[in-house]
């Protein structure tokens, strides 16, 4: 087992974990590697711009040590970079967008793993200040989050858990969550990054969340969709499934509230300032360059005149069809 320095700092239990669950076999960690590493030749197209054994090796245990879906995996995350170049320019801790929706808790992390040591992450949404923070610079703080903590094996085998409180969510927020930004965040999470996702809950999510879930269901694998749970305000079906003493109280949870800078602080370290800079004058500064984008998306129609009354007959309708669905809010009701 020449090989098991790879498995450096895991715990015996783990191991275990990782051969029952994941048909992890130490004996031919580095075979396996190899054959996955072989492949990178048959997509000239992609840059694979990182190919040593620890990396391969998080997507051969996101998939299971299937050979073959671990590369389209690996081709997968590669080719996400590249077609989206500009979320990943200046991908650090300390870029602007990135701090901020960090400093604004996107995500919350727990310290405290749930009972099958999954890393819980926590969105609570009715904190997205639109006008500070684009949806791509929460998704971006999100994949950065992960980066960081999938470096960490027992999270690679053990996985991850999201719980998203959508409680005063309100609807003029929900309309900026566009079909094509949502297929982003999904194709981000689900198709292109090596995490095992044990679990996506929702929590007190209003009619129009659950109407926006049946619109995405279609860019869901199966195995996604059986792992989304839509609570409600029923905090008993989700303490069936993570315990409440892994839970802040927010959700009904032992543990104290979740204060908001603490993932910021540990990911920003010294740089981390309480203080929230958007009050500088370099927070204008900052924008010039985004100035563009930003006309981008002040420019797709805002149809939220008369929605309050499709609000009160809890419909949804969306009959744009002649529009591009790219820029149409999902929400568009007119």
């Amino acid at each position: 087992a020449e090989m098991t320095h790879l498995q450096a700092g895991l715990s015996p239990e783990t191991i275990e974990k990782a051969r029952l669950e994941l048909n992890e076999n130490p004996d031919i960690l580095h075979q396996d590697i190899q054959q996955v590493r072989d492949m990178i030749i048959t997509r000239p197209d992609i840059g694979f711009l990182r190919t040593d054994d620890a990396f391969i090796l998080r997507f051969l245990r996101a998939r299971k040590f299937h050979q073959t879906e671990a590369f389209r995996l690996l081709a997968q995350y590669f080719q996400y970079r590249q077609l989206n170049l500009d979320m990943f320019k200046n991908f650090k801790a300390d870029d602007p967008g990135i701090k901020r929706a960090l400093t604004d808790g996107f995500p919350g992390v727990l310290e405290t793993r749930d009972h099958c040591g999954r890393k819980i992450l926590l969105l609570f949404a009715a904190n997205w200040d639109q006008s500070r923070n684009s949806f791509i610079d929460i998704l971006r703080a999100i994949l950065l989050s992960l980066e960081v903590l999938i470096e960490d094996q027992e999270l690679q085998i053990n996985g991850f858990i999201l719980i998203i409180d959508w409680s005063n969510f309100s609807f003029k927020q929900a309309s900026k969550l566009t079909p094509s930004i949502l297929k982003l965040a999904i194709e981000g999470l689900q198709d292109s990054f090596p995490a095992r996702f044990g679990g996506v809950h929702f929590v007190n999510q209003p009619w129009y969340i659950h109407a926006l879930y049946t619109l995405i269901k279609p860019f869901l694998k199966d195995k996604t969709r059986k792992r989304i749970f839509l609570h409600g305000n029923n905090l008993n079906s989700l303490h069936q499934l993570i315990h409440p003493e892994c839970l802040p109280s927010e959700f009904g949870g032992t543990l104290p509230p979740y204060d908001m800078g603490t993932w910021a602080r540990t990911l920003l370290g010294p740089d981390y300032s309480d203080e929230n800079e958007y009050t500088h004058t370099s927070y204008n500064a900052m924008h010039v360059k985004h100035a563009s984008s930003n006309l981008e998306r002040e420019a797709s129609p805002k149809p939220m005149k008369r929605s309050q009354s499709v609000v009160e007959a809890g419909t949804l309708k969306h009959e744009d069809a002649g529009e591009n669905e790219n820029t149409q809010p999902l929400l568009a009701l007119d």
